[in-house]
């Protein structure tokens, strides 16, 4: 029996002797299948080619990366704490460098994801790292493998300790997730995945249904998430990818970008 996982997002389906047909994840219109046809691969044919990379971007917060580039290109990010390490987001890839360095440094108390497309091998992780994986219930329908690990949480947010919190924001997902952490310096950190998207200048952020099909969410998505990440102070953010860095002024930016979001989809003066 193989676990398969799917060449386009990173998602992992059961073990079975046939491929599967279809990535649903992919066959979601937020996703989409390559014009070149659905494809696969297995954990031990991507640890052939590819490895993760490390990088530090503040003290206790190291964004992990595979190379060359596979599925969607997310990073995970490996947040310490004093109460323990979380994993924030999910990359299909778990070699054995990974598991040798994520156990050295006291291994994960917990795993976070903000949305479905980053799943990939959640369970695979959970196991080989004992850890709880936090997701969304909202979102439970998308779960391509049952884990054991898995623990729906339906609440407005969820305390993980006392510096790292999951807040519900909605948008791009039902249950999209971003992760609020208090760092070293007191100030506030946003692990946003998805859920708000850092531009290329790194001066605003932005908010989409689809992102590869450039699909919109309409104003009132946009101001429910706007609204639901208001109360939580936060400095800087750090997205999905590794140009997504926010180094200060990460709540005004959200807030003003949403109101110039709102601004361009319902026209001036509404």
């Amino acid at each position: 029996m193989t676990i398969f996982l799917c060449s386009a997002c990173g998602t992992s389906f059961d073990e079975g002797e046939h491929l599967p047909k279809t990535c649903r994840i992919c066959a979601d219109e937020r996703q989409y299948v390559p014009a070149s046809g659905q494809a696969w691969t297995t954990m031990e044919d991507l640890a052939l080619d590819h490895r993760n990379t490390w990088l530090q971007l503040e003290p206790d917060l190291i964004a992990i990366q595979t190379v060359p580039a596979f599925a969607i290109n997310e990073r995970a990010l490996l947040l310490r704490t004093p109460a323990g390490n979380v994993l924030w987001d999910c990359i299909a890839l778990l070699d054995e460098a990974t598991n040798a360095i994520i156990h050295a440094l006291g291994g994960l108390t917990a795993i976070a994801i903000s949305h479905p497309h980053y799943y990939t091998t959640m369970q695979d992780w959970a196991v080989a790292f004992d850890a709880p994986i936090y997701l969304h219930a909202a979102d439970k329908d998308w779960i391509c493998r049952p884990s054991d690990h898995i623990r729906l949480w339906e609440e407005d947010a969820l305390v993980l300790s006392s510096s790292v919190t999951l807040v519900h924001g909605g948008g791009h997902f039902g249950g999209g997730t971003v992760l609020h952490w208090t760092g070293e310096d007191g100030h506030g950190v946003l692990l946003a995945g998805d859920i708000v998207q850092v531009t290329p200048g790194a001066d605003h952020v932005s908010f989409m249904w689809s992102y590869p099909n450039m699909l919109p969410l309409s104003a009132a998505e946009v101001r429910s998430v706007a609204d639901r990440l208001a109360p939580w102070r936060f400095e800087r953010i750090y997205g999905a990818f590794s140009h997504q860095n926010v180094r200060q002024g990460g709540h005004d930016m959200v807030a003003r970008s949403a109101h110039r979001y709102i601004e361009r989809i319902q026209g001036p003066g509404r």
